[in-house]
């Protein structure tokens, strides 16, 4: 049967091929139309397929061509100025800085250039934010009694800023031509940016080495409440310095320095049984502690003692018949803000400068 069909076929196709010249010699104006159909028929086709084709090779070929990215626009972006004053502690002199090199300076001074990029890029944006906001307040009440001349100094009361001359003595050229271009080119490349609440500049962008593992609210460690600087987990820290770091001393000695540092405070009898911590902040840091009569902050205590935080522990041993307090501390700073090992530690998992910024301050926007 299939043998018949195909045969059959043939014949049948023959006959119109036949049938289609015949009609095509006897009337020519059905070869014209035919030819039109075809023409009409191909138009088709190249509209239907090959021009979008086209189009889409064309576009994907631009679309390859780099340009500037496209950046969300805020009505109330804050222009910094070109140059601002800083103070320098050493010379107790006031030196005219450009705004950017003074990033660049204080990103140098506070975050090791061996950090991720993406940590490097998220603390230039929270050093420009903070300094902004200095600048801006000093225009408004003045500038800080450390330093009358100017709104920011080179220290720790402000910011660390380093001079690429004093960076050039301190780190050497082997690390000018390396960690310092990785700096400026991490700087360089968010430019402008900072960080906004609420459709105004973010004042206080703190920050600190590492947390120990939770940041804290604000009014937890200063006086009040700021809504970015809430209390956030900081899991990727397992490099950063400072980790159950254990101070001991005698009571005696403990009795002592406490006595010395706060003159004011009736603490009567200091021994074990009068030493206690009240309560934790949420962060985890001591926000009360028991010594003697006295009721003093974790912070009160990391002061008089040097400690690297307010997160820690107490314990108790004897040894030589002698009374001993053991604190036992996580984390180096006020824990505030952005965690600067934990900023670290989350670029080495992949986040970007901007992820690691809408973490630890909690609402923020970049523009």
């Amino acid at each position: 049967m299939k043998i018949q069909k195909r045969h059959f076929n043939k014949r049948n196709l023959h006959t119109l091929k036949t049938a289609f010249h015949r009609r095509s010699l006897q009337h020519p104006q059905f070869n014209f139309f035919a030819k039109i159909a075809s023409y009409i028929l191909l138009a088709c086709l190249f509209c239907l397929l090959l021009f979008p084709a086209s189009l889409y090779g064309i576009y994907s070929l631009f679309d390859k061509v780099p340009g500037n990215p496209i950046t969300e626009s805020f009505p109330n972006k804050i222009t910094p100025p070109d140059y601002i004053n800083v103070y320098n502690t050493t010379t107790k002199q006031t030196m005219a800085v450009p705004f950017e090199d003074y990033v660049k300076g204080v990103v140098a001074g506070e975050m090791p250039a061996t950090f991720e990029e993406e940590a490097l890029k998220a603390q230039a944006v929270a050093a420009r934010t903070y300094s902004l906001s200095k600048v801006l307040r000093s225009g408004v009440g003045g500038n800080p009694p450390a330093h009358p001349s100017a709104p920011l100094c080179n220290d720790t009361h402000c910011q660390v800023y380093r001079s690429v001359d004093e960076l050039k003595n301190l780190k050497g050229e082997a690390w000018m031509a390396d960690g310092w271009i990785k700096i400026c080119e991490a700087v360089d490349s968010t430019k402008g940016q900072m960080m906004y609440y609420d459709g105004q500049l973010a004042e206080q962008a703190l920050f600190h080495s590492s947390s120990g593992g939770h940041t804290e609210n604000s009014e937890d460690v200063f006086a009040s409440a700021v809504p970015y600087l809430r209390s956030v987990d900081s899991p990727y820290e397992k490099e950063a310095t400072h980790q159950n770091e254990s101070t001991s001393y005698t009571v005696t000695e403990f009795a002592q320095k406490i006595k010395s540092a706060y003159p004011n405070k009736a603490f009567g009898d200091i021994s074990i049984s009068t030493i206690k911590i009240l309560n934790n902040s949420q962060g985890g840091r001591v926000n009360q502690i028991q010594v003697g009569n006295q009721s003093l902050t974790g912070r009160d205590i990391r002061d008089c003692l040097g400690l690297a935080s307010a997160n820690f522990t107490v314990g108790f041993t004897i040894s030589n018949a002698q009374p001993y307090i053991i604190f036992t501390s996580n984390g180096y700073g006020h824990g505030v803000g952005m965690s600067q090992y934990g900023a670290n530690g989350m670029a080495e998992k992949g986040y970007t400068y901007k992820d690691i910024l809408k973490h630890y301050y909690t609402g923020i926007k970049i523009y």
